[in-house]
C-alpha cells in the first residue's frame, strides 16, 4: 500500500519511516513537514494511507483533513489526546498517541489495510478487471499470460517467480511491480514475500493459505487480520 507522512518533527518522521520499512507491505511515496506541501501528491498519486500529525505549521492536520473531499485512510499521529473525539467524527482509521510502539503501529495499519481491502473487494465484484492478459519477460522470452492462470508470485533475492498450476517463470520485476499490475484482478499480499491470486485460495488454515494446487503459503503476522477481513472470517 502506498503511504505518505505529514509530520513536522523530524525525529517522529524517522520513527514512522523505520516502522514503514519494517512493516514490509507499505511503500512510502513521500514525507512532508506541512500539510499544504503534501496536497499535490495526494491529488496526483493514489495514496492508500496518510500518516497525519495534528499540530502542523500553516494548517493543522484536522483542518487539512476537513478540506479533503476524498481522503485516503488516515492514521493520526499526535502527542495530544484532546482531538480524539473530533478525529473519529472525521472517520479516521486510528489515533496513535506519541510515543507509540511498533505493535501499536501494526495494529493501526492492519485496520487501514482491512478497510482498503474491503473497498477493493467490493469494486472487484462490480468492475471489469483492468488487466486480463500481460506479457512477462522470462530470460530472453516475453511470455503472454492470462492473469487468471497465475496462482501466486514470490520474491526471491533479486528476482520474482511467477507460479502457474504446474510450472513457474522467473522474472526480474519486483514484487511491488506485480502487486500494482495485478491488484485489479484480485491479487493480495499475504506476506512480505508472497502475492496471491485470491481466486485460487481453497482454504485458510491457521497461519497459512491453501491454494487449489494444494500448495501451502505462509501468512505474515502483519497481513493476517487484513486477510481475515477480506473474506469475512
Amino acid at each position: 500500500m502506498k503511504c505518505i507522512i505529514i509530520e513536522d518533527q523530524l525525529p517522529a518522521q524517522r520513527i514512522l519511516k523505520k516502522f514503514i520499512t519494517d512493516m514490509g507491505s507499505l511503500h512510502l511515496v513521500a514525507s512532508f513537514t506541512d500539510a499544504v506541501s503534501a496536497l499535490p501528491t495526494l491529488q496526483q498519486e493514489a495514496i492508500d494511507i496518510l500518516f497525519l500529525d495534528i499540530h502542523l505549521p500553516k494548517l493543522s492536520g484536522i483542518d487539512f483533513l476537513k478540506s479533503l473531499q476524498h481522503p485516503p485512510q488516515v492514521i493520526l499521529t499526535t502527542a495530544f489526546q484532546d482531538y480524539a473525539l473530533e478525529s473519529y467524527e472525521l472517520n479516521v482509521v486510528d489515533y496513535l498517541l506519541k510515543p507509540f510502539s511498533f505493535e501499536r503501529f501494526v495494529k493501526a495499519v492492519t485496520k487501514a489495510a482491512a478497510n482498503t481491502s474491503a473497498q477493493r473487494f467490493s469494486t472487484e465484484a462490480t468492475v471489469e478487471p483492468a488487466v486480463r492478459e500481460l506479457f512477462i519477460k522470462s530470460g530472453y522470452d516475453h511470455i503472454r499470460l492470462k492473469t487468471s492462470e497465475i496462482f501466486y508470485i514470490t520474491a526471491d533475492s533479486d528476482y520474482t517467480e511467477v507460479h502457474l498450476s504446474d510450472h513457474k517463470h522467473v522474472t526480474t520485476e519486483s514484487l511491488r511491480h506485480w502487486e500494482e499490475q495485478l491488484e485489479p484482478d484480485g491479487f493480495m499480499r499475504i506476506h512480505k514475500s508472497y502475492l496471491v491470486n485470491t481466486h485460487k485460495i481453497s482454504k485458510i488454515s491457521g497461519n497459512q493459505v491453501v491454494l487449489e494446487s494444494k500448495k501451502n503459503l505462509p501468512i505474515g503476522r502483519a497481513f493476517k487480520q487484513a486477510i481475515y477481513n477480506r473474506f469475512g472470517i
